[in-house]
């Protein structure tokens, strides 16, 4: 038996609670990293670039008037994030898209989305009834 707050919690349950925590806490930190490397303009358009298939850092670097040294250091900020994957083919480097980190930031917006169409409909019934 474990305590928590002064409470028997079976061992079992104490585990399950500090798996879960952590993992909450991982996905707070993935959140956080994914919106700190889609913050900046050039790293989304790479992103959007990415979307269409994998591509050579040259490709990736080619639409931006900045050097080679600065847009890989937007791609490591993407590649800390785990929003692409990079890949050695000779002596190229080739990046792709990782759909995952994505598609938890997509859920997160998802939920709050919910949250603001209720409360932005309530507000127009509000507004919408005659005034007594």
């Amino acid at each position: 038996m474990a305590k928590k707050n002064n409470l028997k919690i079976p061992l079992a349950k104490f585990e399950s609670w500090i798996i879960l925590n952590h993992m909450v806490k991982y996905k707070a930190v993935q959140l956080d990293s994914t919106f700190a490397a889609l913050a900046d303009p050039t790293r989304r358009r790479l992103i959007e670039r990415l979307s269409h298939g994998q591509a050579r850092v040259t490709d990736l670097a080619e639409p931006f008037s900045m050097s080679l040294p600065a847009v890989s250091k937007h791609l490591r900020v993407l590649e800390d994030a785990e929003l692409i994957q990079r890949t050695r083919v000779g002596r190229e480097f080739h990046f792709e898209l990782k759909a995952e980190p994505m598609q938890d930031a997509l859920q997160w917006i998802g939920q709050y989305r919910r949250f603001w169409e209720g409360a932005l409909d309530s507000l127009a019934n509000y507004l919408e009834q005659p005034k007594k």
